[in-house]
């Protein structure tokens, strides 16, 4: 059976379409969602729902697949929302490499960040999609109306009360060159056992959070204050750093460390700033969640960080 050319042509006009437009669906799914993985998956179905559909009636081809990416993504958080209710210990959103694009596809970098994402878990899938459009992709309300099948005046409703979540819930955030030195002054203190050090880094409600669902000698309660976080890694520093090497990604649009035992990754450690300090030490040890930054980790880190060796036991000094 031979392939009619004028169809061959179609289809290829219409993944050079699709192919346009995608960092921006995947910045949409990944935002919505909080996982690369998902956010893949719901890009495929985009694709082939725009491969089927009569394209010869779509007036606005970006348009169109952005509508049917944020309402599949509404779904599918909906639908991820009632599977994490079975998540072992906390869960924390999936790093993605924003190595080669910072803003995945978006006009500014809102919305992404790791502290960004946890904030937006509150959100309802309607107010998460409208502030995502808004914040970061710069969607005129008339358009995200159109998307959500809502009014203007809702929407801007919507907007305004995720806004006010986020703002009232998110202190100022440290510069990126403040986070990355955090990050690596962390680090080493924790190499090398100088707990005064890592008491230091700390803001009054430091928060620990480890993702394994389930995964053996991963924490799986939330350990909160200086003193509880610091006692944790005390009790981890005789085991965890042991042959672990460091290196840095960019995930989230910020300095992240990629943990590699035995040349095969273990984890991704990161940690959100705010001007008083480290407000969270983020664990991504669940090995389904750190594939995005498997191939995207850089050089290594400070000597002092990525030396393989045996842990120590924190000391005070």
């Amino acid at each position: 059976m031979s392939l009619d050319p004028e169809g061959v042509d179609d289809l290829e006009e219409a993944a050079a379409v699709f192919m346009g437009v995608r960092p921006r669906l995947f910045g949409i799914a990944y935002r919505m969602l909080s996982s690369a993985t998902e956010a893949e998956d719901l890009v495929q179905e985009v694709w082939l729902r725009w491969q089927t559909c009569d394209r010869s009636v779509v007036v606005n081809p970006a348009a169109f697949l952005a509508t049917t990416a944020t309402r599949l993504a509404i779904n599918a958080l909906q639908s991820a929302r009632v599977r994490r209710e079975t998540y072992v210990g906390p869960w924390l959103p999936e790093p993605v490499d924003t190595s080669a694009d910072p803003y995945l596809g978006a006009e500014r970098g809102e919305a992404l960040e790791f502290a960004a994402l946890m904030l937006m878990e509150k959100l309802s899938p309607n107010e998460r999609a409208a502030y995502v459009l808004r914040e970061a992709f710069d969607y005129s309300y008339a358009q995200i109306a159109e998307i959500l099948q809502s009014t203007e005046p809702a929407v801007r409703q919507l907007v305004s009360r995720a806004r006010k979540h986020m703002a009232g819930e998110r202190r100022t955030p440290a510069t990126a060159a403040a986070q990355r030195e955090l990050l690596t002054t962390f680090i080493t203190a924790a190499r090398t056992g100088d707990l005064m050090a890592l008491e230091r880094l700390f803001t009054a409600d430091v928060t620990s959070l480890s993702d394994g669902n389930g995964r053996l000698r991963v924490a799986r309660k939330r350990i909160v204050g200086p003193p509880a976080v610091t006692q944790f890694l005390d009790a981890i520093s005789t085991w965890f750093w042991d042959d672990l090497d460091v290196r840095w990604a960019s995930a989230n649009g910020q300095v992240s460390a990629v943990l590699r035992r035995n040349g095969a990754e273990f984890g991704v450690l990161a940690v959100t700033a705010t001007t008083d300090g480290i407000d969270r030490v983020l664990w991504m040890l669940n090995p389904e969640k750190i594939g995005a930054l498997s191939d995207a980790s850089g050089s290594p880190t400070s000597h002092a960080a990525v030396v393989p060796g045996r842990g120590r036991r924190l000391r005070k000094t």
